[in-house]
């Protein structure tokens, strides 16, 4: 479980990403709802659900998914789709398909929305 969630009173996984979003810290909260906003009009077609305790979405595999802590935002799964030679990916990539945003940093969104796009295209071609 995300240590955001581990620092809550209630150690139980979150039942849907509004219970997540609505759990996790006060500074990330708005940026959570952000990139869910995001990843959602990326891949309009994609499952939302909770899975490994934090926001899942698939779509003919799984798509992307994120984690809030104190510090930052976490966006796991597809950083490894565009080359780490890129300048716009390598300055928030945390390891080999790991982003990292920054509490009090607007997010990447154009970044993102490419990002998840070329993930659903890879899913698809599969």
């Amino acid at each position: 479980m995300p240590r955001a969630m581990k620092d809550k009173t209630s150690t139980a996984a979150p039942r849907d990403v509004d219970a997540y979003i609505a759990a996790a810290p006060e500074a990330v909260q708005p940026m959570l709802s952000e990139l869910r906003q995001v990843i959602r009009s990326a891949a309009p077609q994609a499952k939302e659900r909770i899975s490994y305790g934090m926001p899942s979405y698939d779509h003919h595999g799984r798509v992307a998914y994120f984690a809030g802590y104190e510090g930052h935002v976490g966006l796991y799964g597809v950083a490894h789709i565009a080359s780490v030679q890129d300048a716009s990916v390598k300055k928030y990539l945390e390891s080999q398909s790991t982003l990292r945003f920054p509490v009090g940093q607007k997010l990447p969104v154009g970044l993102i929305r490419k990002l998840v796009k070329a993930r659903v295209t890879q899913n698809e071609a599969k």
